[in-house]
């Protein structure tokens, strides 16, 4: 029975083997910022990996044609805002000389009844002037304001209608020219293919200091380490912890199943 433990031993000592499929570090789904009709995708870019490109495009004719008359607008409001600054100070001056002409006046014991009563509404009706000009130029400012961000929102919309993608993998283009797509709806699958990770399920007896053994791929000792592990079981493989391993600059082509072992 001795002899029969000790042969078996080592075989209790072997680590278990694993197979893991090399995965894209990240999967992505590429959704539309806006709401408009697919004008242009570049359909023979599906299937490969783009370093800079733009691969779908959305119209935005109405936008520049709206961003056009809201810079018009802007132009026109700056003027008006000029010309009502220059109108304020014409009527603050004369608003002071009727204000000092009609205290005058009130002093002066012989003037007329008429007289001090035109003063007054001479005098109250440059007043009503003076702010109303001066509500007109805070209406204009209000409306420089609105129109300051309306430009931003539709240059911002323009440039979202531009679909570009740097260093990523088209795995598939999910709309076609003449769909019309709203904010949300998916646009593109894409891969970062920049990194790479092995996905591996581990019991729990092989998690007991699972950090400090040494990675071997294909029987061959490597430097990876374990990024990730899932503090709960997975769904599928309900007595396993999901554990990630991530490859940086993989030069293994994807999709290619490798032999993993902790030991």
């Amino acid at each position: 029975m001795k002899l029969l433990l000790l042969l078996l031993s080592p075989l209790f000592l072997l680590a278990k083997v694993h197979y893991a499929k090399i995965q894209p570090v990240e999967t992505i789904t590429l959704k539309s910022a806006v709401s408009a009709q697919v004008t242009g995708v570049k359909i023979h870019l599906e299937g490969t990996e783009v370093s800079s490109n733009t691969i779908i495009q959305l119209d935005k004719n109405l936008d520049k044609i709206k961003l056009n008359s809201s810079y018009a607008s802007l132009k026109l409001i700056k003027s008006m805002l000029k010309t009502n600054k220059t109108i304020l100070l014409a009527l603050k001056e004369s608003l002071d000389r009727q204000e000092s002409y009609y205290n005058r006046l009130s002093e002066i014991s012989s003037a007329s009844k008429t007289q001090r009563d035109n003063a007054f509404y001479t005098f109250t009706s440059t007043k009503t002037q003076y702010f109303s000009t001066k509500e007109k130029i805070d209406s204009l400012k209000k409306q420089s304001i609105d129109l300051k961000y309306e430009i931003a929102r539709l240059k911002d919309s323009i440039s979202k209608k531009d679909i570009k993608i740097s260093h990523k993998f088209i795995d598939k283009l999910l709309v076609h020219k003449g769909d019309y797509v709203n904010m949300g709806t998916p646009l593109a699958q894409l891969k970062d293919l920049s990194s790479a990770k092995l996905v591996l399920f581990l019991e729990t007896d092989e998690l007991l200091d699972i950090k400090k053994k040494i990675i071997y791929i294909n029987d061959k000792k490597s430097n990876y380490k374990i990024s990730k592990i899932w503090a709960v079981t997975d769904e599928k493989f309900i007595s396993s912890y999901r554990t990630e391993i991530i490859i940086k600059n993989p030069k293994e082509n994807f999709s290619k199943l490798l032999k993993v072992e902790f030991r």
